[in-house]
């Protein structure tokens, strides 16, 4: 082939830079809310300025039929009854090769998976839109890269770690990972890799088995079924993966256990919550790098605090696009730092607070339950947190309480049967 064919070819190639009639990106919006995200999240990305309509999906249907289809295409399905339909008529109009991100009010699992894996569009947010979740979602598909194999496929990976010892991380842990599988009605897992002091089993009234050492002596053994056997189910949808080495124990972590461990279980569950301790442990450092998102967990001190601005100059992990959440427990502590206080320390706004609240937490962990059960004051923290840190957003629920929960047997680990 010479040169001057193949330049024909470039010109006549639809992915092709040297197609000079074909816009980069063209938006169809329904809102000025979302047209303000997106302009402001997508701008410093592309060659051009954004191309931003007013309209919906029958908007672009109309202006597909009769201009040339953009590399990158956005369409609001707000408002439209068909929007299966609608994606499936659009689909006629565009050409082939044009990547299709998918923006509404629905939310669910199902209408996600519908819009992508059955009509083929690239990625779905529902709205609200927030700035670092259109960047995090729809920036690989604007510059032209597809998601990590590690990022597009599997569940989502969640550290909960406290700066320190008594910060409150196992509950919050606890209470998150059941909101995602109880309230929500999500596949999740939560895994504890303190073999010695876990609690996450005993607050949910789950006796720790011995599958999570095992899988982490042998990791040539994992696989998803056997991650699934392992875990002890605390509900229907919620399995816990712990452990309870004797204190003289010297349990031994393989190399490449945690990301076999990990990698099986996003194959089987959506949420994968860690609990995993500050300490300099290879095997917590490997589980930290594997987390889609990390959670630091402080108290109002100063210690707390001077342990935050030690650690958050730390590398994010291997698959972290984000700046840890930063979590204040027990604000309100008798003797402890105010909000202002803590935030003009650490020279950044916190990402969320909880109120102190020992008698309902203690009287939770004693009963093996969820404080999110019986406290409205915890259950909206944890659920903003869930809200921050799902990813596209689209697993949330429109439901605004929780379904009434499995029955369970009360009394906790710390009734004599714990001791059996």
């Amino acid at each position: 082939m010479d040169s001057v064919s193949e330049i024909q070819d470039l010109v006549t190639d639809p992915g092709s830079p040297l197609r000079h009639d074909r816009r980069h990106l063209i938006a169809f919006v329904t809102d000025a809310d979302s047209e303000r995200v997106l302009r402001s999240s997508l701008s410093d990305m592309l060659p051009e300025p954004p191309d931003i309509r007013r309209g919906g999906i029958r908007a672009a249907y109309a202006a597909m039929q009769k201009t040339t289809s953009p590399r990158i295409l956005i369409v609001d399905v707000t408002g439209e009854e068909h929007a299966l339909k609608a994606l499936a008529d659009l689909a006629h109009v565009v050409e082939p090769d044009v990547c299709v991100l998918v923006i509404g009010e629905l939310e669910g699992l199902e209408f996600y998976r519908e819009i992508t894996r059955g009509l083929g569009a690239a990625d779905y947010l529902p709205k609200p839109l927030a700035r670092d979740l259109v960047i995090r979602h729809f920036g690989s598909f604007v510059l032209g890269r597809s998601p990590s194999a590690s990022t597009a496929l599997g569940g989502r990976v969640v550290a909960v770690t406290g700066i320190r010892g008594g910060c409150g991380a196992s509950s919050i842990a606890t209470n998150l990972a059941w909101h995602f599988g109880v309230t929500l009605r999500h596949h999740t897992v939560l895994v504890d890799p303190d073999l010695y002091r876990g609690n996450a089993a005993y607050l949910l009234n789950v006796h720790p088995g011995e599958g999570l050492q095992a899988a982490l002596e042998s990791p040539e053994r994992i696989d998803s079924l056997l991650a699934e056997r392992a875990a002890q189910p605390a509900a229907d949808r919620l399995h816990v993966l712990a452990g309870e080495s004797p204190m003289g124990a010297q349990p031994k972590f393989a190399a490449g256990a945690a990301d076999a461990l990990i990698d099986a279980l996003r194959k089987r569950y959506n949420f994968i919550i860690l609990d995993v301790p500050l300490a300099p442990i290879p095997l917590y450092r490997e589980l930290l790098s594997k987390a889609h998102q990390q959670i630091l967990v402080m108290e109002p001190s100063l210690v707390s605090l001077r342990d935050v601005l030690r650690m958050t100059p730390q590398s994010q992990g291997k698959v972290q696009g984000q700046l840890p959440l930063l979590l204040l427990n027990r604000l309100g502590l008798p003797g402890g730092l105010t909000r202002r206080q803590v935030e003009d320390g650490l020279k950044r706004k916190l990402d969320l607070v909880i109120p102190d609240l020992p008698r309902q937490l203690r009287m939770a962990a004693n009963l093996g339950e969820p404080a999110i059960i019986n406290n409205a004051a915890y259950r909206k923290v944890i659920a903003e947190l869930a809200r921050s840190v799902a990813g596209a957003g689209l697993l949330d629920t429109l439901a605004g309480s929780a379904p009434p929960p499995p029955e369970r047997k009360r009394g906790g680990w710390f009734s004599l049967g714990r001791n059996k």
